[in-house]
């Protein structure tokens, strides 16, 4: 039913260079208008593969085939690894935790070996709202994964795509009322003010060079409003029904506008169709604060 995973380090040699190609000049979607994994990933030189481990169990079902697990309650952190992107769902939260990008050989890669981008992404849910957590629905094929966690006052998804860049991560509350959560920057990582496009960026101020482009990602809200920010912390007030998306590459950089506050099938409604232009990497940018 399940196959040894290819582990989360067990990636192409980082030694490899990978020749980039310069000031490029337009992004192909996600960012704020979308956020979503639909949209992320395009244009990676090897594609994603993750595998999932519940409960002691790891699958990694082959390629073009469907995982399927429904119905089960989660006694241990919820465990995703890929080839580009690995990161734990904590049951006892449903937080996720040490979302990291592994660095592995590919011409969209932003850092050359494991880096934590986010230690934590936190809904700050009550007693009552985490009580008889399950894994209501899981779904993983290839390099996608969404899993809907329910609990006896409400739901929350999780979408992931195992890519470098582009729009590869959402979380989704449906709590029937609005819901906190707090973004933590791994080590290294600080949140800046972007100085041509005026939107708050994080990164790690590294400039791209031979073997990587800049590290470069937002937080991308929809039916959410930001409540505090610091230079490592972002907390936000999250809609039931709204989520909070993160976007990786030159899609968290793009010139566009804002999403719009649908809290149904936003990834079809709000998705960008053809590109938008991407200004140059920030230089030498300064932590907010």
């Amino acid at each position: 039913m399940s196959r040894t995973p290819r582990r989360l380090l067990a990636v192409l040699a980082l030694s490899t260079a990978v020749l980039l190609v310069p000031g490029v000049a337009s992004a192909q979607g996600g960012g704020d208008a979308t956020g979503t994994v639909e949209d992320g990933g395009g244009g990676t030189s090897v594609s994603g593969d993750f595998a999932v481990t519940v409960n002691g169990r790891t699958a990694n079902p082959a390629a073009g085939k469907d995982y399927k697990l429904d119905g089960v309650a989660p006694t241990s952190p919820v465990l995703v690894s890929g080839r580009h992107v690995g990161f734990r769902i904590d049951p006892a939260t449903l937080g996720v935790y040490d979302y990291t990008l592994t660095g592995a050989a590919d011409a969209q890669r932003m850092v050359t070996a494991p880096t934590v981008v986010f230690a934590s992404k936190v809904p700050l849910l009550t007693p009552a709202q985490l009580s008889g957590v399950r894994i209501d629905q899981l779904r993983l094929r290839d390099d996608t994964l969404v899993v809907t966690f329910s609990t006896a006052a409400g739901r929350l998804k999780v979408q992931a795509k195992d890519a470098p860049q582009g729009g590869i991560f959402q979380m989704e509350q449906e709590f029937g009322a609005p819901i906190e959560f707090v973004h933590t920057l791994g080590g290294g990582l600080f949140y800046f003010v972007n100085e041509f496009t005026g939107k708050v960026n994080f990164g790690n101020g590294v400039p791209g060079e031979a073997t990587h482009q800049m590290l470069l990602g937002k937080d991308s809200p929809q039916v959410a409003t930001k409540l505090a920010q610091t230079a490592t912390v972002t907390r936000w007030s999250v809609a039931s029904g709204g989520r909070l998306g993160g976007v990786l590459g030159e899609d968290a950089i793009e010139l566009s506008a804002g999403a719009t506050n649908c809290t149904s099938d936003c990834q079809a409604r709000n998705r960008i169709q053809g590109s938008l232009p991407v200004p140059p990497d920030p230089t030498a940018p300064t932590p907010i604060g």
